[in-house]
């Protein structure tokens, strides 16, 4: 098997700022970069027309491409109906930074699909991304849900009921391991109409976990990266660990990329971890062995 994809990092994975994050992606051999845009100097609503413009000239005067945005705004996702108006019009302000700066991707957590499509937080949840897939659909874009928070069989049913493909998937297969169980190359293969970004991320499930426990849920807990990535690095329910020492078989995540055509970046990502960045150079030659 030979990959002919980009390699992507986190820029945010660094823990040294968007610039220097910039430069270190530049120094590890990535291709491109996913940036957090939430808040902090990236925040939509902060970054001036200049700023925006200085920003898009130093990233190009390194060589590197924007593969995604991250638009992740925690809390309960889309589940909560009277919060959504005001996430909505964020989230919209986040894609339209992403296409200035030259990505039609801005990847998200939607929080938990309910199994029951009555479910009143599902309902809330489809008026949400109905809204955010047809914007995004009108401008040639996407908004990525990630995976991991529930069976990739139940996010590919909620994609489908949605009326554009505007709203579509992040591909994380190291979540899906480390707290559904999941079979990452099957999840492809079930998803592969709506894959349009991809995390490369390695983990292990300890013991059996409640995913509403690590992703919150309305009603339960809001949900945080933070949390996440305290869950992740503590050991106890899953870990993630550095790509090949985990139970993600790359061989067959990979070849099913291959085989449903995929030909967008393959974004590392490292949350916890207390060198960051040997951990995602190792991850660069990960990939790199599989490119021939």
């Amino acid at each position: 098997m030979k990959l002919t994809n980009k390699i992507g990092v986190i820029v945010d994975s660094f823990g040294i700022g968007v610039h220097a994050g910039l430069k270190k992606a530049q120094e590890v051999g990535a291709d491109g970069v996913q940036i957090y845009a939430v808040s902090g100097e990236m925040d939509p609503a902060v970054l001036t027309p200049q700023a925006r413009k200085d920003l898009k000239q130093y990233i190009a005067s390194l060589g590197l491409d924007i593969s995604a945005l991250c638009g992740d705004l925690g809390g309960h996702g889309f589940q909560d109906r009277l919060a959504n108006p005001q996430k909505i019009e964020q989230s919209k302000r986040i894609l339209d930074l992403a296409l200035e700066m030259g990505t039609n991707i801005v990847t998200t957590h939607i929080g938990i699909v309910p199994e029951d499509p009555h479910d009143p937080i599902y309902e809330a949840m489809q008026a949400a991304c109905e809204e955010l897939s047809n914007y995004a659909h009108s401008m040639n874009a996407y908004f990525a849900i990630e995976t991991g928070p529930e069976p990739a069989a139940r996010l590919k049913g909620f994609l489908d009921s949605l009326t554009t493909s505007g709203v579509s998937v992040n591909f994380d297969p190291a979540n899906m391991v480390m707290v559904t169980g999941d079979d990452p190359a099957k999840g492809v293969l079930l998803l592969k109409d709506y894959i349009v970004h991809t995390h490369v991320k390695d983990g292990v499930k300890l013991r059996e976990v409640n995913p509403k426990n690590v992703y919150g849920y309305l009603g339960y807990q809001k949900m945080t990266h933070e949390h996440i990535a305290s869950m992740a690095s503590a050991g106890r329910d899953f870990e993630e660990v550095p790509l090949g020492e985990g139970k993600v078989d790359f061989q067959a995540y990979f070849s099913a990329l291959q085989q449903i055509g995929y030909t967008g970046y393959l974004t590392i990502e490292r949350e916890v971890g207390d060198q960051p960045e040997v951990d995602i150079r190792k991850a660069v030659s990960f990939i790199r062995n599989y490119c021939g």
